[in-house]
């Protein structure tokens, strides 16, 4: 090729690869934001199951970058940050009509199952499905297994005995998210996905690489999303903006709030409440909406300073998983909202 064709396609060249690298904040960029970065690569470099952390504020990138040789086209099982995405569906189907109402009756969508059950469950509604307050037995941490292995999900749930009053007591269970998949695709008459891709994630440009499905065919609803870290922080911007994207209301901005209200009470701990969905957690001196997964799958949005945070880790049992989801924790509150409070 004669040299005066060589220059400019080597000048492209290197322009196009500017372009691709763009999003990737590093720590030595500390023009445009109000946080140490370095203190914030630091305690990142700390955190040994660490696989992404993502900044954004005010419409910028603040900063980005992926650890243990993930990159950012890799996705993330977002664990139980799937139940996070399941409310904001449940949102547009009761507004869409889809869904009648927060006080229907889950009875309504099951009565080949419900139908002589006793009143108590027939009376558990879509907002206990939300807020884990169905009063049903757990299908969560000793019972997990049992109810995975099974050949029914959806029946395993509904005929799980009484152990409180729907509508009292938080009782975390993911098989209560999951009823909530079923009953989208019973109200919609598609599946769970097909309803994300036309009214979520397609409008936003969100991408659900991989999502699991129970032996009916059932969308796993409080599990196994998988997303990439990019698109996990899309998702905790359109609860920012109130429900907005795009010039279009996709959530309304009463059940961003609503989602982000404490409606129960955690028994894991002090600070710690349930939305529809969302964890609230209270981290420097704020109540902190945080849809959180397994093993450090989180999404922070944090309306008064016009912040998401995103961060993605390993998520396999092993030595060290306790402490690393500590250490995200102290990381986002010591190193990004300490700051910007006492700011």
């Amino acid at each position: 090729m004669p040299l005066r064709r060589v220059v400019p396609y080597l000048m492209c060249l290197a322009l196009s690869c500017m372009t691709f690298l763009a999003p990737l904040v590093n720590a030595s960029d500390t023009s445009q934001h109000d946080l140490d970065l370095v203190a914030i690569e630091r305690a990142a470099n700390n955190l040994p199951r660490l696989h992404s952390l993502l900044i954004h504020q005010h419409g910028d990138m603040v900063y980005e970058q992926y650890f243990n040789g993930r990159d950012a086209s890799q996705a993330a099982n977002m664990k139980s940050a799937s139940k996070s995405v399941i409310s904001a569906l449940v949102g547009i189907a009761i507004a869409r009509g889809d869904i009648a109402s927060l006080d229907q009756p889950v009875s309504d969508y099951f009565p080949d199952i419900l139908a002589d059950a006793a009143p108590a469950k027939r009376a558990i509604t879509i907002e206990n499905l939300l807020t884990m307050e169905a009063g049903l037995e757990s299908t969560s941490n000793r019972n997990y297994g049992r109810w995975a292995v099974s050949d029914d999900w959806v029946r395993f749930v509904l005929e799980q005995p009484m152990v409180g009053t729907p509508g009292s007591d938080m009782i975390y269970s993911t098989g209560s998210t999951h009823l909530l998949s079923a009953i989208i695709e019973r109200a919609s008459g598609i599946s769970t996905l097909e309803y994300a891709e036309r009214h979520l994630t397609g409008p936003t440009g969100m991408n659900i690489t991989y999502w699991s499905q129970d032996p009916q065919g059932v969308y796993f609803g409080g599990n196994n999303l998988e997303m990439r870290p990019r698109d996990m922080l899309k998702f905790g911007q359109l609860y920012l903006n109130g429900g907005e994207w795009g010039g279009r209301q996709l959530l309304s901005r009463e059940w961003v709030e609503q989602s982000h209200s404490p409606h129960a009470d955690s028994p894991r701990g002090q600070g710690r409440h349930y939305g529809y969905g969302w964890w609230l957690r209270d981290l420097a001196g704020m109540q902190v909406p945080v849809a959180w997964g397994y093993g450090g799958q989180l999404i922070f949005v944090v309306e008064p300073f016009d912040l998401v945070v995103v961060a993605t880790a390993d998520s396999q049992p092993g030595d060290g998983r306790y402490m690393q989801l500590r250490g995200i924790y102290d990381l986002v509150e010591t190193h990004i909202l300490a700051p910007l409070a006492d700011r």
